[in-house]
């Protein structure tokens, strides 16, 4: 039992190399050879692959990596193609939609927000080529489409912050540029402009999921893997048979958490927490300046907000210490 006392340890079970079920004729269509690794075993399965990317896979990564391309190649413009200011200026560069002048247009000078529309159209093509393929993939296995389901819950979130809020906006302008710190300002930004975030209740629903599904799938990972020596890493067996690993997480989670998370229930606790954070934070964005224009006095009239709230309180002198009073 030793090899379980500390978290670097990861025991790698060896057999043959694993390629699937037959899927039949597209089997044809999977890359690569699997292999074992040793590093990657560390962490998962040490398999990786058979790979299978079939027409849609391979047309999904196409679009993606034009549209990558495309923001990679601005980036190098605005460094003068220097690859030194390319490395250090990174987190500066941006590639930013069309002023508001433009509207909804789509005849806009390719230095002044063309490149944007180009990228976003071709990233936006890959994301839904690859849900579509991980749609038809789970069709194919037989499996549920939850995966699928989740997935779309991210996209929603995408599609409203780059498609759907700026045609309702009636301006490109509204959307996230591509940038680092260019993103984390539109941000911090988009809650001034629209009286601060923080009282949009579905922000804050959105940060409930979050933070909840943060800590539910760190909880699960950790209630198995610390009765793994049990065999509570076999979950299906310890759901429809429950063996002294599901036991004890169970007791374990009753005597920290005042109720009992199943080995079946946790997973579905932790897949709507997870699908409820972009799921709930696209809602709340899409209706920020489309349905409520300011948050503070929303907040104000349906008694969230103090009355007399002025909002942050004022940042206390640094020079002057309380300290030996």
């Amino acid at each position: 039992m030793n090899q379980y006392q500390n978290i670097f340890t990861a025991i790698q079970v060896r057999g043959p190399l694993e390629a699937g079920i037959d899927i039949g004729n597209e089997g044809r269509d999977r890359t690569v050879e699997p292999w074992f690794s040793h590093l990657v075993g560390r962490f998962g399965n040490a398999q990786l692959g058979p790979i299978y990317l079939g027409f849609l896979g391979v047309a999904s990564i196409i679009t993606f990596t034009i549209g990558f391309v495309i923001i990679g190649l601005n980036y190098w413009k605005q460094v003068n193609f220097n690859p030194v200011r390319f490395v250090l200026e990174m987190p500066w560069l941006s590639l930013n939609p069309p002023a508001a002048e433009y509207g909804l247009s789509l005849n806009v000078p390719l230095d002044e927000g063309g490149w944007w529309l180009i990228s976003s159209a071709f990233i936006l093509a890959s994301v839904l080529l690859w849900w579509v393929r991980t749609y038809r993939r789970a069709i194919a296995l037989g499996m549920g489409l939850h995966v699928a389901a989740a997935f779309a819950s991210a996209i929603w979130l995408f599609l409203v912050l780059g498609l759907i809020r700026p045609i309702l906006m009636g301006s490109w302008s509204v959307a996230v540029p591509y940038g680092l710190f260019t993103h984390l300002d539109w941000t911090n930004n988009f809650s001034l402009e629209w009286g601060n975030l923080f009282w949009n209740p579905f922000h804050a629903l959105s940060i409930v999921f979050l933070y909840g599904s943060t800590m539910l799938f760190a909880m699960h990972a950790a209630t198995i893997l610390a009765t793994t020596r049990y065999g509570a890493d076999r979950e299906l067996e310890q759901i429809t048979d429950r063996g002294t690993g599901a036991e004890r997480g169970a007791l374990f989670w009753r005597w920290t958490m005042g109720f009992n998370a199943s080995m079946e229930s946790i997973h579905r606790w932790a897949w709507w927490f997870a699908v409820l954070t972009t799921l709930t934070g696209g809602i709340g964005i899409l209706i920020t300046g489309t349905v409520v224009d300011d948050w503070t006095a929303w907040g104000v009239k349906h008694g969230i907000v103090p009355v007399d709230f002025i909002g942050w309180p004022e940042t206390p002198d640094s020079t002057v210490s309380s300290w030996g009073q």
